[in-house]
């Protein structure tokens, strides 16, 4: 875009103070002697559907993220790694104080073994029971046919009968004992692998191969269940988290191909693919967080802060090359050019701005001719000579 000089915007004024807004340009207006003609390219101008475009801005993130935390109460003893750490998967993070927990292991298998003991007890005085009551059934069972013919009294046949009764008794109550026995077997058992999982959770592996982005903790301080210690991220996966309005989201859809732009790291638009449209909106500011993957470059870091144009519509509108556009002070105009090739000055009121072409708002209308890259000798009034 080119400046012009004070006289010439003098003569603009006053060439608009005689003439209307209009696109008719009254005779008289033009001098007499325009001059040599000057060579300049000159397009015909036409209104047309135009994508009405919303920049959403956003951050770039991980796609997959971890958290790691704390599984047991005990104090950071050290930390295997630090920020910007390449880690593989089970490798030892952070180690914590395990004293409470090989303590807690300990008693745990004097438990088993004291239940262990007590089991075989229990099985012992079962084996006993067993054999007295099988003598009892077989003495029951000699006097029972020995009450039958005579031999014994009624007295003395009940008093065999009250012995294989308890005898019975004995056995039932050494089998409730044995399965008691072996129910704390089983309480011990667990309580020996619980301990044994928390010995092992004082040592804190990665979950899997990624890079050490932040440390929430330091040695020496208490770590209770829960407690953050470390954030890792997967490498080679990011996406784009933009925030959407609600009265544009019904434009936005899965699978959708859209341009994400990163000013940090200077690149060419990056293509990327809605992947996730979160279904519930933030309540307060009455917006939908959209998910938008893109491939993996060398420069993407998490945190960045980028911006994604979604298209959520279709409008009429004129736009002109912005080289076009003549710019000095607060004034903002084009040359036209009339049937007769002659171009005139006209002020025009300009939107938004596109990559190469600017919005007009007002000032010019469908078909006006204008000169799309005006040489510096083009004055108001010069004749024009049509230039490729």
């Amino acid at each position: 875009m080119r400046k012009i000089g004070l006289p010439a915007i003098m003569g603009v004024l006053l060439l608009l103070f005689s003439q209307s807004c209009s696109e008719k340009i009254e005779p008289g207006t033009t001098p007499k002697n325009p001059g040599p003609a000057v060579a300049a390219p000159v397009m015909e101008i036409h209104q047309a559907d135009q994508p009405i475009v919303y920049e959403a801005v956003g951050t770039v993130k991980a796609k997959l993220s971890a958290t790691v935390s704390s599984k047991l109460m005990g104090v950071i003893q050290r930390f295997n790694v630090k920020e910007g750490d390449q880690v593989k998967k089970e490798d030892l993070l952070v180690v914590l104080d395990d004293r409470q927990v090989v303590a807690q292991l300990d008693q745990a298998l004097a438990a088993l073994a004291a239940a262990q003991k007590a089991e075989t007890g229990a099985i012992s005085a079962r084996s006993a029971a067993e054999a007295g009551a099988q003598q009892a059934r077989l003495s029951y069972a000699r006097n029972k046919k020995m009450l039958a013919g005579g031999a014994i009294t009624q007295e003395a046949f009940e008093a065999v009968d009250a012995q294989y009764k308890q005898a019975q008794a004995s056995l039932a109550q050494a089998e409730a004992m044995v399965e008691a026995a072996r129910s704390r077997v089983s309480q011990a058992r667990a309580a020996v692998e619980s301990a044994q999982v928390a010995r092992k959770d004082a040592e804190v592996l990665a979950p899997f191969d990624g890079e050490v982005t932040a440390k929430m903790a330091d040695a020496g301080a208490l770590a209770a269940p829960g407690t953050p210690l470390l954030t890792l991220e997967r490498e080679g996966g990011y996406r784009v988290d933009v925030v959407v309005p609600e009265t544009y989201i019904r434009a936005v859809h899965t699978g959708q191909a859209v341009k994400v732009r990163i000013p940090a790291i200077q690149a060419l638009d990056i293509d990327g693919t809605v992947d996730v449209i979160v279904p519930a909106g933030d309540q307060g500011s009455r917006t939908f967080v959209v998910q938008v993957g893109v491939p993996s470059m060398e420069a993407l870091r998490s945190g960045m802060f980028a911006r994604v144009p979604l298209t959520i519509g279709q409008q009429q509108m004129l736009r002109i090359p912005s080289s076009a556009v003549v710019r000095q002070g607060q004034l903002t105009g084009v040359f036209i050019v009339d049937d007769k090739n002659i171009a005139h000055f006209r002020l025009i009121r300009t939107g938004r701005q596109f990559t190469d072409q600017v919005e007009v708002i007002s000032g010019i209308t469908d078909g006006t001719r204008l000169v799309t890259a005006p040489p510096v000798q083009l004055t108001n009034g010069s004749a024009v000579e049509f230039a490729k």
